[in-house]
């Protein structure tokens, strides 16, 4: 089997395991598929220990550099390593432990751990837990502040730091109040939503709502740059009718 049966083979699959691959092209030496994949452009997974392999032509990265397939999860910043360190270097307000984790869905205890060590990453212990932040010093500044403000009231923010999990109730709540509203009207209440959750926001809120992440970021985006045609409350016309003035006898 040539490189070109071999994309094939990934584009129909989607995914693929070395052994699944190795018995494609009939051999049992791990080089012989490397070799083959070298001359594609692919990719190996972050989550499963990076057992899965997959085209870059196939992934269809969301506004965090990630994608995933049957729960097999892929970055375009590639290693789990890699990924930690480019999500928190441009997250808003760093990200804690529990943060990161819900955003990758696999454990990152030990990459964060990891980083810091070698110093691609900054830690500082914050209310209680570690929070990590960029290594650059600027940056590092920016994403202090705003975990301040995030993290100074946690008790009476929706969402609180980065990304939580939403209570049912208040997932219920959202969902009802987002049906009453017309087409527009969703898109900008999804983007103020996601403005809420901060970086990540646009997939949570996306998965929520049952919307494309491009339409909540596009919501998003409308309110930051404020691009909304503010509309009359009552179209043009509305209202009682005048009462009509008749001349006195």
């Amino acid at each position: 089997m040539d490189a070109e049966s071999l994309r094939r083979l990934l584009l129909d699959r989607k995914i693929a395991t070395m052994p699944e691959l190795k018995m494609a092209l009939g051999t049992e030496v791990d080089v012989t598929v490397f070799r083959k994949l070298r001359e594609l452009a692919y990719r190996s997974s972050y989550s499963h220990r990076g057992k899965y392999y997959c085209l870059d032509e196939i992934t269809r990265f969301d506004a965090t550099g990630l994608w995933s397939f049957r729960s097999v999860w892929f970055s375009k910043y590639g290693t789990l390593l890699r990924t930690c360190e480019a999500l928190v270097a441009e997250s808003e307000a760093g990200y804690d432990t529990d943060e990161l984790e819900n955003v990758l869905s696999v454990g990152v205890k030990d990459p964060l751990r990891k980083l810091a060590h070698e110093g691609r990453i900054v830690r500082e212990k914050m209310f209680g837990r570690f929070v990590h932040f960029s290594a650059d010093e600027s940056r590092r500044k920016e994403q202090l502040r705003a975990r301040r403000v995030w993290d100074t009231h946690p008790a009476d923010l929706s969402f609180g730091g980065g990304v939580r999990v939403l209570p049912d109730e208040l997932k219920a709540a959202i969902v009802l109040f987002f049906s009453l509203l017309d087409e527009r009207q969703r898109r900008l209440y999804a983007g103020l939503e996601s403005l809420k959750l901060g970086h990540g926001g646009d997939r949570k809120i996306a998965d929520l709502l049952g919307l494309d992440p491009g339409t909540v970021a596009k919501g998003r985006q409308q309110l930051l740059t404020r691009d909304v045609e503010l509309q009359r409350v009552r179209k043009r016309g509305g209202g009682r009718e005048p009462l009509e003035k008749k001349p006195p006898k």
